[in-house]
């Protein structure tokens, strides 16, 4: 959606009106509105948001920055590996990343990493070269200014035998990245990593200030017929919280996601102290990507409005 000035001016001045009880149509025509001085939390993009649009060729990994920008106001981006697998060593390539994101005044956030082996391997030397596959992309979220890697942690055997075997495999990684400056953070992702007390015990295991998680608001299918309760996951994971992911699905007509209390996971988040940039990751199918990326962006600015007062 293409802006111009009158529709900013009245999306600016419609910015207390309650959004919960409008409908969907129009939450989304206040989607971009002016800023907060404080923000309670800073909204960011996850990449992943556009993967669609990504995996068809409409857009590319180097126009992520300025689309986030242009098409919804974000000014934080989150990289998913798999949009520029083959660059991450590629100091041109890097570079003219972090370019178009200071055209656009845009900041990394991180990377998400998939696809580089199991770091809870069973396997000693799969484990190992697991970690050592990640290192490239510690040295590429460095270059690109971001503060953190968000990683897998998955494995097999016993739940206690997964849980050291991860520690192992995070506790290495993150040992190099601490070289660099950098977090590695990880997300509830499916396996046991979707069991928020698993992942919380396997954070505390490795016992290193720069392995954290990354809170998923979705992520808690264990397998198929275990789901893990959203909310009790989220409060144990918080604790080790470096980012969070606001995952969205679908909407109901008054703009509330249909799966997530997102009033109730903030109130979560915020308890626990954190106040850092909370990223959008749209995966839904019934409305178009730019459609659901700007429906969930309008449902935390009400959620933070709505909060405000509490905090």
């Amino acid at each position: 959606m293409n802006w111009n000035r009158r529709e900013l001016l009245k999306a600016g001045c419609m910015a207390s009106t309650s959004l919960a009880a409008l409908p969907l149509s129009k939450t989304l025509a206040m989607a971009q509105t002016t800023k907060e001085p404080n923000p309670l939390f800073k909204i960011s993009l996850a990449e992943w948001s556009l993967h669609r649009n990504l995996q068809s060729g409409k857009i590319n990994n180097l126009d992520f920055a300025r689309v986030a920008k242009e098409e919804f106001g974000i000014e934080a981006v989150e990289y998913v590996n798999s949009f520029f697998k083959d660059k991450a060593e590629d100091k041109v390539y890097l570079a003219d990343m972090k370019k178009r994101c200071a055209d656009h005044g845009v900041n990394s956030l991180l990377i998400m990493c998939d696809g580089e082996g199991l770091l809870g391997d069973p396997d000693k030397a799969a484990r190992k070269q697991a970690v050592e596959n990640h290192f490239r992309w510690v040295t590429a979220a460095k270059f690109l200014g971001c503060h953190s890697i968000r990683v897998n942690a998955g494995s097999s055997g016993s739940y206690d035998e997964q849980s050291k075997l991860a520690a192992d495999g995070l506790r290495s990684l993150s040992e190099f990245a601490g070289q660099h400056g950098l977090n590695v953070i990880v997300e509830n992702h499916g396996g046991l990593s979707s069991n928020g007390a698993w992942l919380a015990k396997t954070i505390e295991a490795v016992n290193l200030e720069n392995c954290g998680t990354l809170p998923d608001f979705g992520n808690f299918r264990v397998k198929d017929g275990e789901i893990y309760d959203r909310y009790k996951g989220v409060q144990e994971l918080m604790p080790f919280a470096k980012a969070v992911s606001a995952k969205s699905h679908d909407f109901d007509d008054s703009g509330k996601e249909i799966h997530t209390d997102y009033t109730r996971m903030m109130k979560i988040v915020l308890d626990n102290g954190y106040r850092g940039w909370v990223g959008i990751e749209y995966e839904g199918g019934k409305v178009d990507e730019y459609t659901g990326i700007k429906a969930t962006k309008a449902l935390l600015e009400n959620v933070r409005t709505e909060l405000k007062s509490q905090y």
